[in-house]
């Protein structure tokens, strides 16, 4: 066998490019489904609803006397009131069921047992206090998890209650590990204590990429050591490639020398993308395709072959479960001495740091590519550009830490009104690929506009009405977020209505018979557009919130009024015909309204936000919006009109 030689050399970046274009960012391993029980670690292969509420029942939050809180009014200190036992009150402990009859619960605290069948109190109860609601928690139906997400412990906790017992995930990869290397000798094979036969190693670096493999939630198989023999290694790569791996790493045997067999027997085999890498550590580097699978030429050397990983593998192993390869978290440092490098090549120095005064200072490492230790004592990496010289010591520069685990990293964060169509959104743009968690705070559309003015979010959700002039959102926006030029884009129109149990038993037409009748109603909160828009209706009809029974009565979000319709805590609530038709509630419509999406103009260009419109301008969002009911998102993503 010949002397291999590197005819063309390929940047780190060229070489990425080459790689990854080869195989689709979006090709995935199969699916699978799996125990929720035994799901953590793993990734969603579609979103994850919940099939049940929790709790599923009404119970208690303490232990103490269910009661019903109408027969408590009046109490106090001075006057407490006496209650009798199976008849005005019933014993209570934590988490058990509510009698049918009885809305509230006093602490045993509060209470004071004058004898065996009767209780005296001193203060009042309000409807519901200390009871957790049937889907307090989880409501039926509503998004648990998007999919490419990775399951968490406390997830699984999550799904067991939302009745979710078994979740689709994808297929851990594959991936075959084949050592070669005629002086490697398994530790397997030797004593701890027995010496070591001079010009032989003892192989670990297929132990250390099985590691790492399986830290990428991959299933590593590897191979017994395969000798230098040209024969031996084309048949170990021939099983490989027509077993069920998904991916193969020959380590060793990628370089230049005579028994190097490796890059010629891929080109035999398949076909060699990359042969030289303009990498240090890690130049030997061989990226190959043989039966449809990727191949990879590991560097022999310890260092060379954890930064190839690192490069090339590991977000080939990330792509194909759903889930980004975590991006370095970096710090900002001042080396304690000058450090050339070579040009023409990107380094990867391993550094100690540590910080002295008030600034981070990094201390280079060994830079031999077989120095394991360089990697076990590191915090830090170094990468100095292939055209750089190297880097001074009274420059400061970027080192990639190694000793943590990246924060989260290409949130998105939406404050202000509730809406259905926002957990689409973080399923949605997830579908795509994307590295975007959309983070959402319920807290009603003018709060969004305030948190939007203090730079507290990325973006509000609005769908305030101005009842003066009928239009949506603009005087609010001048009025509570000045200063901040902002664009309003559309997300959507929706239909806005009361929500009434299945049957409407008490025969509720619209809302000019929520007043005087015996009727509860439960609200949303203020600065909430809903709530503005049943003000706006109430006093369209004449009615003075006082009429209303469960006026004061408020919830944060739509599908948690329509719980409350559904559990009995209210004849009627206003809210949006989708949370309505999710739980099988009756709904009378009362308005078609417009919710917007408002966003600092000067984010504009970020590309996170540019994502988001892009999503929810698809016509893939689009239909899914519309499937819910009560929806038209046919301007989805349009820009409505840019203000102050």
């Amino acid at each position: 066998m010949k002397r291999q030689v590197y005819l063309s050399m390929k940047s780190l970046e060229e070489a990425r490019e080459i790689f990854f274009t080869r195989f689709d960012p979006g090709q995935r391993t199969g699916v699978e489904t799996v125990d929720a029980g035994e799901s953590a670690g793993r990734v969603t292969a579609e979103p994850v609803f919940a099939r049940r509420s929790a709790p599923s029942y009404h119970c208690s939050a303490m232990d103490g006397i269910a009661v019903r809180a109408e027969l408590t009014y009046g109490t106090t200190e001075r006057e407490p009131k006496i209650l009798k036992l199976g008849r005005d009150a019933v014993w209570v402990n934590t988490g058990q069921p509510l009698p049918g009859a009885f809305d509230a619960v006093i602490m045993v605290e509060k209470v004071h047992q004058i004898d065996e069948n009767t209780l005296e109190i001193r203060s009042p109860a309000y409807p519901w206090q200390h009871v957790r609601k049937v889907g307090e928690d989880i409501v039926a139906t509503q998004l648990l998890f998007p999919q490419n997400h990775v399951v968490r412990p406390y997830d699984v906790g999550a799904l067991i209650s939302g009745g979710v017992f078994s979740v689709r995930v994808w297929e851990q990869p594959r991936v075959a590990i084949i050592p070669t290397g005629s002086e490697l000798l398994c530790h397997r094979d030797m004593g701890e204590d027995e010496r070591l036969e001079e010009g032989r190693i003892i192989e670990y670096n297929s132990l250390v990429l099985a590691a790492l493999v399986r830290q990428y939630r991959a299933l590593p198989r590897v191979y017994d050591i395969v000798q230098d023999r040209e024969d031996e290694i084309r048949s170990a790569l021939t099983r490989a490639v027509e077993s069920d791996a998904h991916l193969v790493i020959i380590n060793a045997g990628s370089s230049a020398g005579t028994r190097d067999y490796t890059v010629h027997l891929i080109r035999e085999m398949g076909e060699v993308l990359v042969h030289g890498v303009a990498m240090m550590p890690g130049k030997p580097t061989i990226l190959g395709v043989v039966n449809q699978k990727p191949v990879v030429g590991n560097p022999g050397y310890a260092v060379s072959s954890t930064l190839s990983f690192d490069q090339f593998i590991r977000p080939l192993l990330c792509n194909l479960q759903g889930f980004p390869a975590p991006g370095p978290r970096t710090l900002l440092v001042q080396p304690t001495r000058d450090i050339p490098s070579k040009v023409g090549t990107e380094e990867f120095l391993r550094v100690n740091i540590g910080k002295v005064g008030d600034r981070y200072v990094a201390t280079p490492l060994a830079r031999a590519a077989g120095s394991i230790t360089s990697l076990t004592r590191a915090e830090g990496i170094l990468r100095i550009p292939a055209m750089s010289e190297g880097v001074g010591q009274d420059q400061e520069t970027e080192a990639e830490l190694i000793v943590e685990e990246e924060e989260l990293k290409g949130t998105v964060v939406i404050i202000g009104s509730h809406d259905i169509t926002i957990d689409i959104l973080g399923d949605e743009i997830r579908r795509t690929g994307k590295n975007i968690r959309i983070s959402s705070g319920n807290v009603g559309s003018l709060g969004g506009l305030l948190a939007l003015r203090r730079g507290r979010c990325h973006m509000a959700g609005s769908h305030l009405l101005d009842t003066s002039t009928g239009e949506y959102n603009v005087s609010y926006i001048r009025r509570y977020v000045k200063g901040i030029r902002v664009s309003v884009f559309h997300l959507t129109l929706r239909e806005q209505g009361l929500m009434v149990i299945k049957g409407n038993p008490k025969g509720i037409r619209g809302i000019e018979d929520l007043a005087g009748k015996d009727i509860s109603f439960v609200n949303r909160q203020a600065g909430s557009g809903t709530r503005v828009l049943f003000d706006h209706y109430l006093k369209q009809a004449g009615i003075s919130p006082e009429a209303v029974m469960g006026y004061g009565h408020e919830e944060f979000t739509h599908m948690a009024v329509a719980v409350d319709v559904l559990s009995g805590a209210a004849d009627a609530g206003m809210g949006i015909y989708a949370a309505a038709r999710a739980l099988g509630l009756d709904f009378i419509p009362v308005a078609r309204e417009q919710y917007d999406l408002i966003i600092p103009t000067a984010m504009l260009d970020q590309p996170n936000i540019q994502a988001v419109l892009e999503t929810i301008r698809s016509g893939h969002f689009r239909e899914r919006i519309f499937s819910l009911g009560g929806y038209d998102p046919s301007r989805s993503g349009e820009l409505f009109m840019e203000v102050n």
